[in-house]
């Protein structure tokens, strides 16, 4: 992009910065002042704190973190260096003011502590909260939901020093709702649970895709549904388990996932990193597969050399001896591995991957090949995915010359392979796709 163009696509970001900011403001003071006096008037409001609660400390200073969010809030709005990303940024903002309005209509709470009198600066702050907030607009806290998503917005624009330093700040808000004698535990963690919840279903990269599921994925999805339905039952009729609906949730957009919506229930980027927000909605999912390929992958080679340099192996937890990677999962976080290449294209695990991908999936193998003397292709137990991929790559590259031949070179090399007839048959496919190429070409 030329220096010009640069200049005139920030002027336009900020111009649309502007208009969110005219938009997202006044709606907030409308929307969060009318629902706080409405609350006030009425005569079933009541309470939800913990007798431990009585011994937070209620600290003045920590008026100016909780301020800070609002000037924060108007400077997130012209940081953003995208269209789309300005665009799900507003629309996190907005679907947060919403949301915490109609939860505080229909869970409406008070906070129940008197705030000793403060004098001075800090003083005065807390005079000018008064004036526009009554002890009403309790849960979800939209001061934790805000604090979550710009947060979110500044960590992505930061350096590692700069990211630390905005972190502990941000941290700091989120501390003072309470020490401010603001809000109770319960508004913060429902604010911090409908936050992730927004910044899930509003991803700032990537996008939403369904395609029609196969009769396998189906079935899986239903074992999926019903495990996170069991997770939900338990959850709502055992008293004080409510954390039994975090697996529930996660359980449920995994089930999601294998009904259609596919890879995009992780939000994996091509670097290999699955968003903040997936990694905490899905956490429970994600620990258990981390737990499920230790224990499987135990007594499994963490890669063989099946052709030429190109490796079959598990996801690998630390350190990699390949120079390029690619990585098939859609379920495993990248994390902190410095290996110098790292390419993904996520799968869904225990389907058997269409032809689209698979095609795919070969081309940035063979790029890579191409670049790198070593490559790791790998899946979570490096079994199945990750076996297909290599054994059409095989065949793509000519290096066997029928897909038993493919399958029998990799069962050589690593024999805990699992090629069941549905990947067979996908091998064959693309067998038969490859001869008609060379088919036609030759009589080109």
């Amino acid at each position: 992009m030329t220096e010009s163009a640069l200049v005139q696509n920030n002027r336009s970001l900020w111009k649309r910065g502007l208009y969110w900011l005219m938009l997202l403001g006044p709606l907030f003071l409308l929307s969060y002042g009318q629902v706080n006096q409405f609350t006030g008037s009425r005569h079933d409001v009541g309470s939800m704190v913990f007798e431990w609660e009585h011994a937070i400390p209620f600290i003045p200073w920590t008026i100016v973190p909780y301020w800070s969010i609002d000037l924060l809030y108007g400077i997130s709005l012209f940081i953003c260096t995208s269209e789309q990303e300005l665009t799900r940024h507003g629309c996190r903002l907005l679907a947060a003011s919403l949301i915490a309005c109609v939860g505080f209509l229909l869970f409406p709470l008070k906070f129940t502590f008197v705030r000793p009198e403060t004098q001075g600066i800090f003083g005065w702050l807390f005079q000018q909260l008064e004036q526009f907030d009554l002890p009403y607009n309790q849960a979800p806290s939209l001061h934790i939901i805000l604090t979550w998503l710009l947060w979110l917005r500044f960590r992505y624009h930061l350096g590692k020093r700069r990211r630390l330093l905005s972190g502990a700040w941000f941290l700091l808000i989120a501390v003072s709702v309470l020490t401010t004698w603001q809000h109770h535990f319960i508004d913060v963690v429902s604010g911090s649970v409908v936050g992730v919840l927004i910044s899930y279903a509003i991803p700032v990269e990537g996008r939403w895709q369904w395609k029609h599921p196969s009769a396998h994925a189906i079935r899986l999805a239903v074992k999926y549904c019903a495990g996170g339905i069991l997770f939900l039952l338990m959850g709502l009729l055992i008293c004080h388990a409510f954390i039994l609906l975090w697996p529930a949730a996660a359980l449920l957009m995994v089930a999601a996932g294998y009904a259609g919506l596919g890879v995009t229930v992780f939000q994996k980027n091509t670097h290999g990193e699955l968003s903040l927000s997936s990694r905490w909605l899905l956490f429970p999912y994600l620990a258990g597969a981390r737990l499920s390929k230790k224990w499987f992958s135990r007594r499994i080679s963490p890669s063989n050399v099946i052709y030429n340099g190109v490796a079959l192996g598990r996801f690998p937890d630390m350190s990699v001896a390949q120079a390029a990677v690619l990585d098939l999962t859609a379920e495993f976080h990248k994390g902190s591995h410095q290996t110098e290449h790292w390419e993904t294209y996520p799968m869904m695990d225990l389907v058997v991957p269409g032809l689209p991908d698979i095609r795919q999936a070969v081309m940035t193998l063979s790029q890579l090949k191409q670049a790198h003397e070593r490559v790791l292709v790998c899946c979570a137990l490096g079994l199945s995915r990750s076996a297909t991929v290599v054994a059409a790559w095989l065949l793509s590259e000519r290096h066997t010359g029928s897909v038993s031949q493919a399958v029998a070179l990799i069962k050589s090399r690593r024999p805990q392979v699992v090629f069941t007839p549905a990947h067979l048959q996908v091998l064959e496919t693309f067998s038969k796709e490859l001869r008609c190429q060379v088919s036609l070409r030759l009589t080109e």
